[in-house]
């Protein structure tokens, strides 16, 4: 079993507090020390230039689905050089009225160097591979598709 911490620290800045005026920037200080600022997503009145946990979940898959591919792709001894991934997720209302992020759709881009190369069907088979052993798409519900490029 392995643990994860994450410490959020939120405090008003707002004369007031309605949900119209309330300040939605906070941090977080995760286990290794760094604290990133934080806010509510821009179309729920927090501020775009800093970190949303939608963008976050956006990001967590992202992250967990390269990790798992480079290790994927060293095991099979292919030489990756770069990879660069423009997620995107999908927010919506489910059956219930509630909002949910319903898909994520990674959109990975990889070079690979070296003398053996993989195939297209390769490439498929590894991010087949990094998306059934990736952590934290084994831990949501919502759809998430992998294009790879």
């Amino acid at each position: 079993m392995h643990e994860y911490r994450a410490t959020t620290t939120w405090r008003r800045t707002s004369a007031d507090f309605t949900y119209d005026t309330y300040n939605r920037a906070h941090e977080v200080r995760f286990g290794g020390g760094e604290t990133v600022p934080w806010s509510a997503a821009p179309e729920f009145k927090g501020e775009a230039d800093k970190v949303n946990p939608e963008e976050a979940f956006v990001a967590s898959l992202s992250t967990c689905h390269m990790l798992t591919f480079l290790a994927v792709a060293a095991r099979k001894r292919f030489t990756v050089d770069s990879y660069v991934d423009e997620a995107f997720g999908v927010m919506e209302r489910n059956e219930h009225g509630k909002f949910w992020v319903s898909k994520v759709t990674l959109r990975p881009k990889v070079t690979f160097s070296g003398d053996r190369q993989p195939s297209s069907e390769e490439i498929s088979a590894l991010h087949h591979a990094a998306h059934e052993n990736c952590f934290v798409a084994n831990s949501v519900r919502s759809a998430v598709t992998v294009e790879n490029q």
